[in-house]
């Protein structure tokens, strides 16, 4: 499994949360407090959006805490709405083109979780990708896939909708392929404007994803890192250990988030 977060509010350096909280994405990489893989060390990516309407993007596949580049460019790189994502593999080859985040246009979306008998459903959900989604599609995850599927599903014009159809898609596939593994996600999608972040799963056993409003994250010193007062952050589990702020996402919902708003409706696949 791996562990991402989103964020979008006030514009603030990508360190500020990738590094210097208590629990940073940098700290989840290497000792993860809520996830079944401690470590994911597969890689990881960050983007992040500012003036043009196509977000920017960094991955690679050392582990996070060991890129200096990584913490150069959190260091200088200050955005609305970023995403930052370290990935622990289920399978595929640690490579460039399967870190998160996948961009697609003005999109980008990140995972954690798997599509239960993903080997046995490649080749399936491969055709089922539209002619010009199949042409896009870089590496071998299953989450890249299911990005290609949403925007086949009409991502553009209707992005809840989306994660609906591909959900109900993919579920319908491993019912007619006989696969009882589980799907088990969290996933979020961005369009520059606003965040989708859905936590789900077949069996309601979908991997941690929190959200916060206005959460001022600690860093190992006890003090606040500055600069969230009126932001909206989801992600796998929280920045520090102080409780105050941080809310679980239900099981089987979707979040969409704007700066300083957050709404969380009940998500049910579009069989």
């Amino acid at each position: 499994m791996c562990r991402w977060l989103a964020y979008c509010g006030d514009p603030v350096f990508l360190d500020q949360l990738i590094f210097q909280p208590e629990n940073s994405l940098i700290s989840q990489s290497r000792r993860a407090l809520q996830s079944i893989s401690p470590t994911n060390g597969d890689g990881f990516g960050i983007g992040w959006y500012d003036l043009k309407p196509e977000p920017g993007l960094y991955r690679d596949i050392l582990p996070a805490w060991a890129d200096p580049n990584l913490r150069s460019l959190c260091g200088q790189i200050r955005s609305r709405l970023f995403f930052g994502h370290v990935r622990a593999s289920t399978g595929t080859a640690t490579a460039r083109a399967n870190c998160h985040p996948f961009q697609q246009s003005n999109w980008l979306f990140m995972h954690n979780g798997a599509i239960g008998g993903f080997e046995t459903l490649r080749r399936d959900l491969m055709l089922a990708l539209t002619p010009q989604h199949f042409r896009q599609v870089q590496g071998s995850t299953d989450s890249e896939i299911f990005f290609h599927l949403m925007a086949g599903n009409g991502l553009d014009d209707d992005p809840q909708g989306a994660f609906a159809r591909s959900v109900g898609q993919v579920l319908a596939m491993m019912r007619a392929a006989g696969i009882d593994e589980p799907l088990r996600m969290t996933a979020a999608l961005s369009d520059g404007q606003s965040i989708y972040a859905l936590r789900y799963a077949s069996d309601d056993a979908a991997p941690s994803l929190f959200y916060g409003c206005g959460v001022q994250p600690h860093g190992s010193d006890g003090k606040p890192v500055g600069g969230c007062e009126s932001a909206v952050l989801i992600l796998s589990e929280p920045l520090d250990s102080t409780q105050n702020g941080w809310i679980s996402i239900p099981q089987s919902h979707l979040l969409i988030a704007t700066a300083g708003a957050v709404t969380v409706e009940h998500f049910t696949p579009l069989m």
